[in-house]
C-alpha cells in the first residue's frame, strides 16, 4: 500500500477518534456536572427565610416567580430584586403599579437602593432583606468545583490540536504544492490562536475552556473548507478568524457590566439599522439576495453581522423586562429589521431572525403583553410572505423533489447529495472531493457545505460538527435556567436559537428535506461575516455560564460578599 494512502487511513481514524473523545469530555464538564444554587441573600418574611439565588429575581404570587410568596397582597408579578455590578441591591415594582416601599418610602420608575436588614414592603407585606453573610458565602463559594476540572481543558485542547495536525496531513496529500505553504501557515496560525485563548483565560482565572474548544473545531472544519475550494485566501481566513477571536473576548469582556450593557442597547440598535440601510442602498445582488456590500475587494454581509446586534438589542434585565416602552421597542426593532431583510431578498436570514424573535417573545411575555408579541409575530409573517420573490418561490416548488428537475431547480442539492453519498462515513480526503470546484457549484462552501464536509471528511466528521452546535445548545439550555440574570439567560438562548436554526436550514435544505434558502452553516461555511458573528454569539453563551470561574460576567478578583450579617435559616 502506497505511503499516501496508509496516511489518509491514519489521518481518518485519528481525526474521528479525537472529534468523539473532545466531544464527549466536553459534554460530560458541560452537562453533567453539578450545578450548587448560590445564595446571595436572604428574604424573611414571617417564620420563612427564602434564600435569593440570582442577582436579579422576581417577587410575586405566579408559579414563574423566582421568589414565589403566596400572599394575599401580592400580585402574580410584583417587584423585581436586583443586584448591581458593584454587588449593591435595588428593588423595582414591576409596571410600576405602586404599593412596593423600603423602610416605607415609595418605590419610583429607577427603583430604590436596599441594604441589609431594610424592610421591603409589596402593598401590606413586609419582607426583611438580610445579604448573606460574607466569609460563608466565600467559604461555601471556596468548595464549588471550578468549570472543567472533571476534565483537563489542557488535555481537550491537545485532542483538538492533533485532529487540526492530522486535518492538515491530509491537505498536504491533496493540495497542490503552491498553495500548501498558504494551508501550513493558516492552520499554524489557528493552532496558536487557540492556545493563546486558552492561556489567556487562565490569566484571567477562567477555568473553563469547552465553549471555545467547540468554537474552535467548528472554525477547524471551516478552514478544512476554505483549504479545499478557495486555498488562495487561507491568510485572509486566518485574520479573519484572529479577529473573531478578539471580538469573542471584548464582546465578554463588555458583558460583565449589565449597566454598561443596558446604556449602549439604542446606539447598538442604531447602528444595526444603519448597516441595514446602508445594505438596502448599496447592497450588491447575489443568487437574488441583495446583502452584500463590496469595500476595497472584500465582500461584507451586514445582516450577519446585525445577528450578534439583534441579540444585544433584545435580551433584558428583569426591571425593564416589564415595561412596555421597553417591549414596544423591542417590536419595532424586531420588525424594522424583518422588513430591512424582507426587501434585501434575503429570505433565509429574515426567516432566523423571525424565529429568534419568538423565541424572545415567549421568554419575555407576560400578560397582555402577549397579545401585542403575537399580532407583531403574525405582522412580521406576512410581510414575510410579501417577500418572497421568484428565486425564493422556485425554491419552494423544488423542494421534495429536487431530482425530478436535477439540471434546474434541483441542480445544488442533488450535487450535494451525490457528493455525500460519495464520501461514505469516512470521506475521500480533504480536498480530495469534485464538490469544492466552485466551478461546478459556487454555493459549496457556503450553502452546501454540509454536503462538502460529508464528501471529504466523511459523514461520521459532518455529524460530529452537527454535535458540537447540538452541545452548545443545550448548554445554553441549561445555563439558562439557573442564570443569574435574565439579560445573559435571554441572550444565551436567543444566540441558541440562531445556531440552532441555521445549521438546520442549511443541512436539511442542502439535501432537501427542507426548502432550500441559502443560509451559512454557523463556522464552517465560507464567509468572514458569518464566522465574527458566530464568535460573538459565544460571548453570550459564554456570559451564561453560571459554573464557578466560567462565565464573563463574574469579574476574576472581585470580592463579591459584602454583607456582614448572616441569615440563619
Amino acid at each position: 500500500m502506497e505511503t499516501a494512502s496508509v496516511l489518509l487511513l491514519i489521518s481518518r481514524a485519528v481525526m474521528l477518534l479525537c472529534s468523539v473523545c473532545l466531544l464527549v469530555r466536553c459534554l460530560r464538564s458541560m452537562l453533567r456536572e453539578r450545578y450548587d444554587p448560590e445564595t446571595w441573600a436572604f428574604l424573611r418574611v414571617g417564620g420563612e427565610t427564602l434564600p435569593v439565588t440570582h442577582w436579579e429575581n422576581l417577587l410575586g404570587s405566579s408559579r414563574g416567580a423566582d421568589l414565589r410568596l403566596t400572599l394575599p397582597e401580592v400580585r402574580r408579578f410584583h417587584a423585581v430584586l436586583r443586584r448591581g455590578d458593584a454587588g449593591d441591591w435595588r428593588v423595582y415594582d414591576v409596571f410600576a403599579r405602586g404599593g412596593v416601599r423600603v423602610n416605607g418610602a415609595p418605590v419610583g420608575r429607577d427603583g430604590l437602593p436596599v441594604k441589609s436588614g431594610d424592610l421591603i414592603s409589596l402593598n401590606r407585606q413586609g419582607l426583611r432583606f438580610v445579604e448573606a453573610d460574607a466569609a460563608k458565602r466565600e467559604k461555601l463559594e471556596a468548595g464549588r468545583l471550578p468549570a472543567g476540572r472533571r476534565i483537563s481543558p489542557a488535555l481537550t485542547l491537545l485532542e483538538l490540536t492533533v485532529f487540526q495536525l492530522f486535518l492538515l496531513v491530509q491537505h498536504a496529500l491533496s493540495a497542490a504544492p503552491q498553495v500548501l505553504p498558504a494551508i501550513t501557515l493558516a492552520f499554524s496560525l489557528l493552532i496558536l490562536l487557540e492556545w493563546s485563548c486558552y492561556n489567556a483565560m487562565r490569566v484571567i482565572g477562567r477555568s473553563g475552556f469547552e465553549v471555545e474548544t467547540l468554537a474552535f473545531y467548528l472554525t477547524s472544519l471551516g478552514f478544512s473548507v476554505v483549504a479545499s475550494s478557495a486555498p488562495e485566501e487561507m491568510y485572509k481566513q486566518a485574520l479573519l478568524a484572529l479577529l473573531a477571536v478578539v471580538l469573542f473576548l471584548l464582546c465578554g469582556v463588555w458583558l460583565r457590566s449589565l449597566k454598561r450593557t443596558e446604556q449602549m442597547r439604542l446606539p447598538v440598535a442604531l447602528a444595526a439599522l444603519v448597516l441595514l440601510g446602508l445594505n438596502l442602498v448599496f447592497g450588491r445582488e447575489i443568487n437574488g439576495a441583495r446583502n452584500w456590500i463590496i469595500l476595497g475587494g472584500f465582500s461584507i454581509q451586514p445582516s450577519e453581522l446585525v445577528k450578534a446586534a439583534y441579540v444585544y438589542v433584545s435580551a433584558s434585565t428583569l426591571d425593564r423586562l416589564f415595561r412596555r416602552g421597553n417591549l414596544f421597542g423591542f417590536i419595532a426593532f424586531s420588525a424594522l429589521c424583518v422588513g430591512a431583510l424582507a426587501l434585501l431578498g434575503d429570505f433565509g436570514t429574515a426567516l432566523i431572525f423571525f424565529v429568534s424573535f419568538l423565541i424572545i417573545a415567549f421568554i419575555r411575555s407576560g400578560s397582555i403583553a402577549t397579545v401585542f408579541l403575537a399580532l407583531a409575530g403574525a405582522g412580521m409573517a406576512g410581510m414575510l410572505a410579501v417577500s418572497v420573490k421568484p428565486h425564493i418561490a422556485r425554491r419552494f416548488a423544488s423542494w421534495g423533489r429536487a431530482w425530478a428537475d436535477r439540471w434546474g431547480t434541483g441542480y445544488q442539492q442533488t450535487r450535494a447529495m451525490s457528493a455525500a453519498a460519495a464520501g461514505g462515513l469516512f470521506g475521500k480526503g480533504a480536498g480530495a472531493g469534485w464538490l469544492h470546484d466552485l466551478r461546478l457549484n459556487a454555493a459549496a462552501n457556503t450553502d452546501l457545505v454540509f454536503g462538502l464536509v460529508c464528501e471529504e471528511l466523511g459523514l461520521l466528521i459532518a455529524l460530529c460538527a452537527m454535535a458540537a452546535v447540538l452541545i452548545l445548545v443545550f448548554f445554553a439550555l441549561r445555563s439558562a435556567r439557573n442564570g443569574r440574570s435574565a439579560y445573559y439567560a435571554i441572550a444565551s438562548c436567543a444566540a441558541m436559537t440562531m445556531l440552532l436554526f441555521q445549521m438546520g436550514l442549511n443541512v436539511f435544505g442542502s439535501i432537501d428535506l427542507l426548502p432550500f434558502t441559502g443560509v451559512p452553516f454557523p463556522f464552517v461555511s465560507k464567509g468572514g461575516s458569518s464566522l465574527l458573528c458566530c464568535w460573538m454569539l459565544m460571548a453570550f453563551i459564554k456570559g451564561a455560564d453560571n459554573r464557578k470561574d466560567a462565565s464573563f460576567a463574574v469579574r476574576p478578583g472581585l470580592k463579591l460578599f459584602r454583607g456582614k450579617q448572616e441569615a440563619g435559616a
